[in-house]
């Protein structure tokens, strides 16, 4: 692709990604504008459009920051801790991962790359961005096994994200009541229930195959493609994950309880904020939020993700005001931002100490990895 149709791209998502939040924005103040006007005894409807604009972009910012000030630092701090514990649970499930293809990463230097790629995750598309720079770093630390340390990350990320989408459609059994009588979390309810058997379907056919036994020429069809021997070895790494008795088990159990964690992150500042939002609701949102604004919409699911927390919170049964809704969102995004800070200063330090000359002498030769 060319560097101008990619400047166009990128360009054109981050005007969406900016649109999005100016227009959660606008609503927000134009609600805060219109309730301060009225409780001073004044018809708000008959104001001229560009007068209730200026009063809302007037009393909407105060009255958000007067919320955003409203958290208690120890919840704040509180919450920072839990987006860390995410960050080191990941580590792990990445370490698992890693080991299933016979690459050994030490814990310091997993956590120097996942760092680096969470540092990425805050300006690169959707939530995932960061995976295509741990992918590099990753194929980096090895001679010899480039193609299975691409096809970790990209293992990992599927075993996260059909973990959080299980873990949201299991908790929205004891939310039935709330998700049945609310048009707009039953549509997302339809959604990630889509996802998830889309994605089982994916993992079904990426870790256990079956296609090139369907259809012996499959394989010929993929020796003829550009690259043919990385997608192969990448196929046959991803055929490892199914082979390993246990591997999915013991990777899910760790992402459940990230899954717990990242949701108590925001139950934190939820208490923080004095939101009265029940647990349990709390345990089938986050995760089905988290999700979606995953989707490469906008850099770092900006705008996608506030929005949809206004959306949800605002229903009957919930009744979180707008602005205490956006207040969430933002203060959890602020909070991996934090973290973001700590990977950008890994990625300005990062040197190639570990890099291949450690490494390449534990890795087998080519003909062995096979």
């Amino acid at each position: 692709m060319k560097p101008t149709a990619k400047l166009g791209r990128l360009a054109w998502r981050i005007g969406l990604c900016v649109v999005l939040l100016g227009w959660v924005f606008h609503a927000i103040f134009l609600a805060e504008g219109h309730r301060a006007w009225e409780a001073a005894g004044r018809d708000w409807d008959m104001l001229p459009r560009a007068e209730q604009w200026r009063l809302g972009w007037t009393h909407g910012p105060r009255e958000l920051w007067d919320t955003l000030r409203l958290l208690q630092p120890v919840a704040g701090l509180v919450s920072v801790v839990f987006m860390g514990l995410t960050i080191a649970l990941g580590v792990v499930r990445w370490r698992m991962v890693l080991a299933v293809q016979g690459i050994k990463l030490s814990p310091g230097r997993a956590g120097e790359i996942s760092l680096v790629a969470h540092f990425f995750n805050s300006f690169l598309l959707g939530s995932t961005g960061g995976d295509l720079m741990k992918a590099y770093y990753a194929a980096r630390e090895t001679q010899h096994l480039k193609a299975e340390a691409v096809v970790t990350v990209i293992g990992d990320r599927l075993i996260g994200l059909l973990a959080m989408l299980l873990f949201a459609a299991v908790m929205l059994v004891p939310n039935y009541q709330l998700v049945a009588a609310n048009h707009r979390l039953w549509a997302l309810a339809v959604v990630v229930l889509a996802m998830l058997a889309a994605g089982l379907v994916v993992m079904g056919l990426s870790f256990r195959g079956g296609l090139s036994r369907r259809w012996p020429q499959a394989r010929g069809w993929l020796r003829r493609l550009p690259k043919a021997e990385a997608l192969e070895r990448a196929l046959d790494a991803c055929r490892r994950f199914g082979q390993d008795q246990g591997f999915i088990g013991r990777t899910f159990a760790v992402s459940m309880v990230l899954n717990v964690a990242c949701v108590l992150q925001y139950w934190t500042l939820a208490r923080g904020l004095n939101l009265a939002i029940p647990l349990p609701v709390l345990f089938a949102i986050v995760p089905i939020i988290i999700c979606i604004s995953a989707l490469p919409i906008t850099p770092s699911g900006l705008g996608v993700r506030e929005n949809l927390y206004v959306w949800i919170l605002a229903v009957p049964g919930i009744g979180v005001p707008a602005t205490k809704a956006l207040s969430l969102s933002l203060l959890a995004y602020a909070g991996s931002l934090l973290w973001s800070i700590v990977g950008g200063v890994v990625y300005v330090l990062f040197k190639g100490r570990h890099h291949l000359k450690e490494i390449a002498a534990a890795d087998p030769p080519a003909e062995d990895a096979a």
